[in-house]
């Protein structure tokens, strides 16, 4: 099969375009034809070594933590899924090794969920990282709900676009912040009920002249100085969830947590769920064929792409 490989760490020079053998799959396990990859920030960043001190690496490394695609094959006790199912997942392992960024994976099947019949193999494909990552920053580590005030920092991007609307699915009123060319995005696509600007050194004060007490809840998906805005805007009693590592201590009396996306195949299907009741779209801005893997990463690295890219495989 083709994939992209790398076998050490470095810029867009160490990934190899490769054909290696397709894998089998093990007891618990499906073979899956990947038909599409989503391509995310932490790739570039395992790219660069920067999780070497939160996880362990197996080189080579086919990076890629989500994908779309057929099951073609089941390993012994393999059952909750038939050939021919169309399915997506979200594939963090224990070990950074053998990932999406390929034409076939072997996988535990509680890895994966049914896709939705809603969505192309595209859109899945750029849903479970960011998808997940939003469903369980809003309702594991907060308690969002009908009434609920929630600010978005970032709102426009990957998590962020699924943020808007699973909140706004159960009735919260949510606040997104943005750049200037994803206002429009926001106010038309999303329905956000106020699309602040980033880059207007007032937007704090457009916010507190419609919120005078603060939001109950902050979703940071940006990090570093936008962190101090977002506590900034919180009432006494408010939380904010970062999926960026801050500093904590320096705002003890607010309550804050921290989120790094787990896999949940139960997550998924509520995804996919809601996708087909037409409650959850994925916006994918640009795609990119597997061999130009590369070039989709150097894009993501830029941290002002529009909803998702995605690897055509």
């Amino acid at each position: 099969m083709k994939a992209i490989q790398m076998s050490q760490f470095g810029g867009k020079e160490v990934l190899e375009w490769v054909s290696i053998p397709t894998p089998e799959p093990k007891e618990g396990e499906v073979l899956v034809k990947i038909y599409a990859a989503g391509v995310n920030p932490v790739d570039w960043k395992i790219r660069e070594g920067m999780l070497q001190g939160r996880m362990p690496h197996e080189f080579p490394v086919i990076p890629g933590w989500e994908f779309s695609g057929v099951v073609e094959a089941r390993g012994h006790a393999a059952r909750r899924f038939e050939i021919g199912d169309e399915v997506f997942s979200y594939c963090r392992r224990p070990t950074i090794s053998k990932g999406a960024y390929a034409e076939w994976i072997a996988i535990p099947e509680s890895y994966l969920a049914r896709k939705s019949k809603a969505m192309s193999f595209e859109e899945s494909a750029g849903t479970p990282l960011a998808g997940l990552t939003a469903y369980q920053c809003l309702f594991q580590l907060a308690d969002c709900k009908a009434g609920t005030t929630v600010l978005i920092l970032g709102a426009s991007g990957g998590v962020g676009s699924f943020a808007v609307q699973l909140a706004k699915n159960v009735g919260a009123t949510v606040i997104g912040l943005a750049g200037p060319e994803n206002q429009d995005f926001l106010k038309n696509e999303w329905k956000v009920d106020l699309a602040l600007n980033y880059k207007n050194p007032d937007w704090k004060k457009e916010f507190l002249h419609s919120y005078p007490k603060g939001v109950d809840l902050v979703m940071d998906f940006v990090g570093g100085p936008t962190f101090q805005d977002g506590v900034s805007c919180l009432h006494p009693q408010g939380r904010i969830v970062s999926i960026l590592e801050s500093d904590f201590s320096a705002i003890p009396n607010v309550s804050a947590a921290y989120h790094f996306v787990e896999p949940n195949a139960k997550h998924l299907e509520t995804l996919s769920r809601l996708a087909d009741e037409g409650k959850l779209k994925t916006y994918v801005s640009r795609t990119f064929p597997l061999s130009k893997a590369a070039d989709a990463m150097e894009e993501i690295g830029r941290f002002h792409t529009r909803g998702k890219i995605v690897l055509n495989v």
